[in-house]
Order: C-alpha cells, then structure tokens, then sequence
C-alpha cells in the first residue's frame, strides 16, 4: 500500500503538480489551528534548501476524512486535548500503514492526551525514543544530538520518539522541542535566526524523510 504515495510523488512530479502537506485537524478542544505561520515557513525553507516541490498554502485535513490519503505528510500540533474516535483511530491507522507519514509537534501541554489517543491507533504499539543515529536525524543537515531545543518548557532536553510499524517509522513525535514555533515568523516569538534555522532544518531533515524512506 506504501505504493499510494509513490504514485502521489511520481504523479506529481510528472505532470507539473506540487506535492501538498497538511495540518491535522482533530476533536477534543485542543488548539490544532495553532502555530499558523509554521508550515508555510517551512514549506518555503524546504522548496529553497532541499529542491521538494511542495504547495505553498497551508492545507488542513480531518483525523476521519478519507482526504487524508492525499497528503504524504500530515503535520499535528497543539496545546490541550486530543480526542479521536474509534473511526478517526482507523482512519489514521490505516493511512499510516498505507505509506503516510505524522509528525506529532508538542507545543507544551500535548504529551499526555497524545500519548493515550495514539493508543487507539496502534494498541499493541509504544512511543520509542529514537536513537542520534536514526537517519531522519541524517538528511540533508546532521543532528548529533537528536531534535534540537527550541523553547524551554519545563526545561526538559528535547526528545524524539516514533512509531514504528513492520520495520517502518510511520509517526514521530517532537517532545520538548517545539520545533513549530521556531517555524514561526521571526516576530512571534523572536527566537534567535540561529535557533530558527536549526528548527526549519530539523523540520526539512523529517519531510525528506517522510518522502522518501521505505
């Protein structure tokens, strides 16, 4: 099934198109529309730093919509509450073993209700931490010591853990990281250009990752 979204690539790379990602919108209350300029930031790093032919407009895609399928990755962020249903749990299984790709970016406040909504989504599965060593910290730019820190939150180093499904990391998680608002326009938080660049670089490393592993 992972040959969907090779046909999405190929296509698109064929007749011209560009390749669109998505932000995930879910239930529960939590602020899934936050973070606006990040994607869009990203999105124009990645075209200019790593040659991807990605759309420029921020699309955003139901956890239950069957348009899911047409995004090779799906970017999830937020503060509060996460809630899927026992068909959005499907739904977003099913995209993940089909070949899709989520990156789950705790914006502070995520991690608990994260942790047990994807429980729904593969039951018999655990959050892992990945090893410095893992290639989607070996892209295009190197991260010796795994997701850069971006934004203190409760001071904890930055972390990244994945699913892994049949051999193949199918969600990663960037806990304590917040690479996200280091996407952001420069004026919302005023982060440092150096800390911006190494959040848009980890951010590019995990869409060419999400593009092009088996």
């Amino acid at each position: 099934m992972r040959l969907l979204f090779v046909f999405i690539l190929l296509s698109s790379s064929v007749f011209g198109q560009d390749i669109k990602i998505a932000k995930l919108k879910y239930d529960g209350g939590g602020d899934w529309y936050s973070n606006k300029t990040a994607l869009p930031n990203l999105i124009k790093f990645c075209n200019r730093n790593i040659k991807t032919n990605i759309d420029r407009s921020e699309e955003v895609v139901e956890v239950g919509s069957i348009e899911l399928f047409l995004y090779p990755y799906v970017y999830m962020t937020g503060h509060g509450n996460v809630s899927f249903s026992n068909s959005d749990a499907e739904n977003l299984r099913n995209y993940l073993i089909s070949g899709g790709f989520l990156h789950i970016d705790d914006n502070y406040g995520l991690d608990q209700f994260i942790r047990l909504e994807m429980k729904k989504v593969f039951p018999d599965l655990e959050f892992v931490e990945l090893p410095y060593s893992h290639e989607i910290y070996h892209q295009k730019y190197d991260f010796q010591e795994g997701p850069p820190k971006i934004h203190q939150h409760d001071g904890k180093p930055a972390q990244g853990f994945g699913i892994i499904y049949e051999g193949r990391l199918v969600c990663y998680y960037s806990y304590e990281s917040d690479l996200g608002n280091g996407w952001e326009d420069q004026s919302i938080y005023n982060d440092p250009e150096e800390v911006r660049q190494k959040a848009l670089k980890m951010g590019a490393n995990i869409i060419s990752y999400a593009f092009t592993s088996d």
